[in-house]
């Protein structure tokens, strides 16, 4: 999938470790979001974000620009037992999931975010999955907008706190 001047690819593990960066970047970025040091196991993951790839069907899909400049990345999950939430997501059946959406700065607006999600429900959709879960906090309160939009429908009983951290859930069915 692309828009015109993004193309939806698959990240190479050499770029694994520049995902992560930019991911810690979007991440500590938000306001009112947990920082590095009030999470460090969460931006550990982050930084490390490729490790989640040794899952069987967890891929990183990245939006690259003409120039291979990625711009935005996010993390699919064709089995929810791999999602690595709290709460009841991760025993969903027929469901695939994606998290860690991230966008750089300088590309916010271009459409890359719902690019990025767009493929992931058609991935999910190839794959004959009955539904895509995701989960997002109050900081991404912007995203929800276009999530609504796709489609997704906010699910509670998904919902789960993170620490002191509220985590809402959402759900596309197919």
């Amino acid at each position: 999938m692309s828009n015109s001047e993004y193309i939806i690819r698959n990240a190479k593990p050499e770029e694994y470790q520049y995902i992560g960066e930019l991911m810690v970047k979007v991440y500590s970025a938000l306001d009112g979001f947990p920082k590095p040091d009030e999470h460090p196991k969460y931006y550990q993951m982050l930084a490390n974000v490729g490790e989640l790839t040794v899952n069987p069907g967890t891929e990183i899909f990245v939006a690259v620009s003409l120039e291979e400049v990625i711009a935005g990345a996010v993390v699919y999950f064709d089995d929810m037992q791999y999602y690595g939430s709290k709460g009841t997501a991760t025993q969903e059946k027929n469901a695939a999931g994606f998290r860690l959406l991230a966008v750089d700065d300088r590309f916010r607006g271009k459409g890359i975010g719902k690019t990025l999600t767009l493929s992931c429900l058609e991935k999910a959709k190839n794959q004959k999955q009955k539904q895509m879960i995701i989960h997002t906090t109050n900081a991404m309160k912007p995203a929800w907008k276009m999530y609504e939009a796709i489609g997704f429908k906010r699910s509670d009983d998904l919902d789960f706190k993170q620490d002191d951290l509220e985590v809402f859930g959402f759900r596309f069915t197919f």
